[in-house]
């Protein structure tokens, strides 16, 4: 009985080891291409988020009466270190039509763009939009 025993070598076969090896792969196969796509969604969603912090930004500056210009980044307050004049743009005429521009600052793919812009429409009759 001890001789059968010591003769008995255990272990995987070479055919199991390579069917490991292959799921080991599908998977990967399946599971890096989803994580390029939210690694891409989320340095995108930075742009767009900064976008709308430069959008509710010009809010409060327009909540101040003084304020009838047309903004630049440096009058703005409350905006992240990481938005600047280098990425961020306001352009248009206040009372009408303003488009903020946040161009591609954290690795947004280019595919994606290489700009995100938000346009804010003019106010209506009554002063309110």
């Amino acid at each position: 009985m001890l001789q059968k025993l010591r003769g008995k070598k255990e272990g995987f076969t070479l055919i199991e080891l390579m069917i490991v090896i292959a799921i080991i792969g599908i998977l990967a196969a399946i599971a890096i291409p989803n994580f390029i796509a939210y690694r891409n969604k989320a340095y995108c969603g930075h742009i767009e988020d900064g976008a709308s912090a430069v959008k509710a930004a010009i809010g409060d500056y327009f909540s101040d009466p003084r304020n009838e210009t047309l903004p630049v980044i440096a009058d703005l307050t409350g905006l992240s270190g990481d938005i600047t004049a280098a990425v961020a743009t306001v352009t248009g005429v206040p009372n009408t039509t303003m488009t903020i521009s946040v161009t591609n600052f954290n690795a947004c793919p280019t595919e994606r763009g290489t700009i995100y812009t938000i346009t804010i429409p003019g106010v209506t009759s009554d002063g309110w939009n």
